[in-house]
């Protein structure tokens, strides 16, 4: 573009020069190259400002990777990479025995349990009739108790006889506090509960649950509908979930976003809904139609996380660009671009508006160049 706008104001000042017979020397000369110089600056710096543009598109996708809830050897992998996958399709598995055994022994103890709750049960209605009987005799003794202590005043009852009654009642008075106290504990036993559940089985069911749980981890499947783009996993290795190892790379089935990074000096002529057009080196020569669905809404150097370091400023590199989100508005499915493509933006605001067919020309000359590469023709290539 500075090559055909100094041409064409070469052809101007010729035309100009002849048309008005003006002699040339020095001085006329000086004058039309500091007006060539001056013009072709002014519509430059107008186009740049107003008319942004980054060479620094990109297509972005999400991926996850893929780590196992629990550690175990892989026995299988069924998934192979770049194969399309639907949710819950399975990844690979792990080796299930020790889960199993797991699993086989927290239900024998479950099991276990409910028989230990019936038998306390059983304890809780066995203490409760010993303490029911203990009372029975405690009444007795008591009974016999009291008409010794009215018959030894009357000297039918000797003292010796009145203190066998008073002893046989403290007796069996001791041994009803025994029995009420082991019959409340019985309960106790059998009637803890929560949410209506004795404790040892509410326990032992949650480290069941855990364990049911930890098998059904060993078959790891995928997460949403996409495919796996990196598979070096095969039968026999480890995978391990501490510490954090991931054992596959996984894509999901969306479409990727594009977004650019432009220079902090285009920031306030980064408008939302303002028309853009990108080309990629992925389709050479066209030009695609698009609009600005995010006006820069941060810098990543600017984030902040949580560290137990303080911020030293002089530890971010570089000043940053502006990133900015950009939607297609023609149709690019046809075309075959490959997630992580890069692309060139130019947006186009309503700011000196003449200004921008010099962005479009510049955009599509750039656009025809996509066509010249170089790979296979460098020397040492084969």
């Amino acid at each position: 573009m500075e090559l055909l706008l100094i041409l064409t104001y070469a052809a101007i000042c010729i035309a100009i020069f002849k048309i008005f017979k003006i002699k040339v020397h020095a001085f006329s000369l000086l004058t039309a190259a500091l007006g060539g110089i001056a013009i072709i600056s002014a519509l430059l710096l107008g186009m740049n400002y107003n008319h942004p543009f980054s060479a620094q598109g990109r297509f972005y996708f999400t991926t996850t990777p893929i780590i196992p809830t629990v550690a175990g050897r892989v026995i299988e992998v069924p998934a192979q990479p770049h194969i399309p996958l639907k949710a819950g399709d399975v990844l690979f598995r792990l080796d299930p025995e020790r889960f199993e055994n797991a699993v086989k022994a927290k239900e024998a103890a479950l099991a276990e349990a409910h028989q230990a709750v019936e038998q306390l049960k059983a304890a809780a209605v066995t203490a409760a009739s010993t303490a029911q009987a203990a009372i029975a005799t405690r009444d007795a003794t008591l009974d016999l108790y009291e008409r010794s202590k009215k018959l030894v005043a009357s000297g039918a009852v000797s003292q010796a006889q009145h203190k066998q009654a008073e002893e046989r009642y403290l007796a069996a008075q001791g041994q009803v506090e025994a029995a009420q106290a082991e019959a409340q504990r019985a309960t106790l036993e059998s009637t803890a509960a929560i949410e209506g559940v004795n404790t040892d089985v509410a326990r032992l069911q949650a480290e069941l649950d855990t364990a049911r749980y930890e098998l059904e981890q060993t078959v790891v499947r995928a997460p949403t509908d996409g495919m796996v783009i990196q598979l070096f996993l095969r039968p026999g290795m480890y995978a391990t979930a501490m510490p954090l190892r991931p054992v596959m790379i996984f894509m999901h089935a969306e479409a990727p976003s594009f977004a650019a990074a432009f220079l902090q000096n285009s920031s306030q002529r980064i408008l939302a809904d303002s028309e853009a057009e990108v080309i990629l080196p992925a389709v050479p020569g066209r030009v695609f139609q698009a609009k600005v669905t995010s006006a820069g809404a941060y810098i990543p150097q600017g984030q902040l996380q949580p560290s137990g370091t303080l911020l030293d400023p002089t530890a971010i590199r570089g000043d940053g660009r502006v990133i900015v989100q950009i939607d297609f508005k023609d149709d690019i499915s046809k075309f075959h671009i490959v997630p992580g493509s890069v692309g060139n933006v130019a947006i186009y605001t309503h700011h000196m508006h003449h200004l921008a067919i010099m962005r479009k020309i510049l955009l599509r000359m750039k656009s025809w160049t996509n066509f010249i590469f170089g790979d296979g023709h460098a020397s040492g290539a084969h």
